[in-house]
């Protein structure tokens, strides 16, 4: 039936607009290839966190904790942060390559907040809870500093335009890696909590950190899947497991120590080099 718009004196059949719109709305909401990605991203920080609760808070507070079941899931646990920072790195190569959804960026900033901002944190103070000479509620003010360092990260992210190839900060993923490390090096607790906050600190920095691409984005998934293998080798008590898991800790935490001082050292060196040349420049 065809009915005249009183209005624009066109014809207007029904159930025409409900149509149009029909169509429209997928094509805002249909998810690409990266945004794919990022969803697996948010569903391993998820299960991160899950991990971690079944399999070692709970176990503890029951009593009826074993040293090798908390290890096997402390161990998947990381993995799965691990493999979320895979995601997160393939989902922005991807969306470089091929196409992004209106959502991508949004997604990506959603899922990193779960993967690398909560399940961090979740893990801090879920160590602050079963350790010996832990403190809990010391440890949960640890735990919120990451989690409260991460979401301004993500939202200056969002805010703040850096120069082409460059992060302003440490990036989330690697410092949810290093927060986990820190964690895993099973240091006294004062020098664990300090550590900790420390890498807070450095998330929220102005320290500029590359954006991994090309040969570095290849080093670190080479990094990141040598990381796996350590922590697997640990959780089923390989040969030389806990002393293969104790380097790979130390390389990771030297590593969110030694990058910011090469990047201040070249900060200042440029600084140095503009100035030399403003007073060359000078008649």
């Amino acid at each position: 039936m065809t009915v005249i718009d009183p209005d624009t004196q066109t014809d207007w059949v029904p159930g025409t607009d409900a149509g149009d719109d029909a169509e429209e709305m997928p094509l805002s909401l249909r998810l690409s290839i990266a945004d794919t990605l990022t969803l697996g991203n948010a569903t391993c920080g998820f299960m991160a966190v899950y991990f971690t609760t079944t399999g070692i808070l709970i176990p503890h507070l029951s009593g009826s904790a074993e040293t090798g079941m908390a290890r096997h899931s402390a161990a998947t646990a990381v993995i799965l942060m691990l493999l979320a920072a895979i995601f997160d790195l393939c989902d922005g190569l991807v969306a470089r390559k091929l196409r992004s959804s209106p959502m991508g960026a949004e997604l990506d900033n959603l899922s990193d907040l779960i993967s690398f901002g909560l399940a961090p944190a979740y893990f801090v103070l879920v160590y602050g809870m079963v350790a010996d000479d832990a403190h809990q509620r010391v440890a949960a003010v640890a735990a919120i500093t990451v989690l409260l360092a991460v979401v301004l990260r993500l939202a200056r992210f969002s805010c703040v335009t850096m120069k082409d190839g460059m992060f302003q900060g440490m990036p989330s993923p690697f410092g949810a890696l290093t927060v986990v490390s820190i964690v895993l090096l099973e240091l006294p607790f004062v020098p664990t909590l300090l550590a900790v906050i420390g890498v807070a600190w450095l998330m929220v920095s102005r320290v500029e950190y590359p954006k991994p691409r090309g040969i570095l984005a290849v080093a670190m998934l080479s990094w990141i899947v040598g990381a796996m293998g350590l922590l697997a080798a640990w959780a089923f008590e390989a040969p030389g497991g806990q002393l293969l898991l104790q380097t790979g800790c130390v390389l990771q935490v030297v590593l969110g120590a030694v990058i910011p001082l090469f990047a201040t050292a070249r900060r200042v060196n440029t600084i140095r080099d503009n100035r030399r040349e403003a007073r060359a420049a000078q008649p």
